[in-house]
């Protein structure tokens, strides 16, 4: 069972980062001398097939990132508004507040998190709660507390009171020793970041729930997302959504990785997409707990020659960062995703143009370039 250490007393008077949709204010110690629930190693995990009138209930930690806003708007479309429930330790704008039941969440208050488990009658708990990685190499405690102390609150959460977990992973979960063109489900993972250490750290003990408690996880590695609803958040990818709202703003960007630099990408439907279909797929289809997925895969320079293609005069320099470019540097080019393809049907929807065409009609419609054309 995991052992949750005590974090620094400077740790716990960070200032949470902004976009990361995490964050910390103390740091609860809890002793656990058994396991989380007493079952056979070999129990079946638990897998529950839900009827129109018989919905799972849902949790979304870290809720207000990148991707828990649109996916909870997703999931209510299929499960029913009261049974998603979004939270996180940030306070809401107010029209997130009022689409749909939130509450107030630290993943790190282990007290706290099972009690809106087990008060919500909790069946499906998505994890979204983590500090990314530029973020995290710059606040190394603090990515080590969340990313690590909070999961292992979730995983013994989960166990106990069987219910199916999702937690995204990540390419950032690869290292350089990794094959990167293309990169397979199953090979060396030597990540030389905080976040990605996290992140393979998540798989193996969500793998070992998996087998040692029956614990029903579900993990998907996912390349850089481009979302019009959120602005960067301190990923190494984030410049691919940057370039847009610079294009529409200024007519300028500043890229801050090397021209050349590929890496695999995805619009953001299409990564909530498969979410939910992971997280619908029988178990007997699953022959792993943690998949690949991948929609494309593009450089800054391919990026901004399809951007230029709506916004002509756009000017774009490179000031490269060189931590994150060392950090794009060991990440993979390519993800190979067959196996998901295979088990579960997964299929993507948005090529580059596609996810160029569907940006600009989200962010342009009252900009200068709406204007021009």
């Amino acid at each position: 069972m995991p052992i949750v250490r005590n974090v620094s007393r400077a740790v716990c008077q960070l200032l949470q980062s902004p976009g990361c949709g995490c964050g910390i204010s103390i740091v609860p110690v809890r002793c656990i001398g058994v396991s989380p629930r007493q079952v056979a190693s070999d129990a079946a995990f638990h897998s529950v097939s839900f009827s129109e009138s018989d919905h799972p209930r849902v949790l979304i930690t870290g809720g207000l990132g990148q991707l828990g806003v649109g996916l909870a708007k997703l999931l209510r479309k299929r499960f029913g508004k009261n049974n998603v429930i979004l939270s996180d330790i940030r306070k809401p704008a107010d029209s997130v507040f009022y689409s749909g039941p939130f509450i107030y969440a630290d993943i790190l208050d282990y007290k706290n998190l099972r009690e809106i488990v087990v008060n919500n009658r909790i069946t499906w708990l998505f994890h979204y709660s983590a500090l990314l990685s530029a973020v995290g190499e710059a606040n190394v405690p603090l990515a080590r507390a969340v990313n690590i102390t909070g999961l292992h609150n979730v995983l013994d959460i989960a166990a106990e009171h069987n219910l199916r977990l999702f937690v995204p992973s990540t390419i950032g979960a690869f290292g350089p020793t990794s094959p990167r063109d293309p990169t397979p489900d199953l090979c060396i993972q030597r990540p030389r970041t905080i976040y990605g250490v996290s992140k393979v750290h998540a798989e193996l003990m969500g793998e070992y729930y998996h087998y040692r408690y029956g614990l029903d996880f579900r993990c998907l590695r996912y390349p850089g997302i481009i979302s019009a609803d959120s602005q960067p958040g301190g990923g190494t990818t984030d410049y691919a959504v940057q370039i847009f709202h610079d294009a529409i703003k200024t007519g300028k960007f500043q890229c801050n990785l090397k021209p050349d630099t590929r890496l695999p990408m995805m619009y953001i439907d299409d990564c909530l997409k498969a979410t939910l279909e992971v997280m619908e797929a029988p178990a007997e289809a699953l022959t792993m707990r943690t998949y690949n997925i991948s929609a494309m895969s593009f450089t800054p320079e391919e990026l901004a020659q399809e951007v230029q293609k709506h916004v002509p005069e756009l000017q774009v320099t490179y000031n490269v960062d060189k931590v994150r470019q060392g950090i794009a540097d060991s990440w993979p080019m390519n993800f190979d995703d067959r196996n998901a393809r295979r088990d579960w049907g997964w299929k993507h929807d948005y090529d580059l143009p596609e996810l160029v065409t569907t940006m600009f009609s989200f962010l342009g419609s009252d900009s200068r370039i709406a204007q021009a054309n």
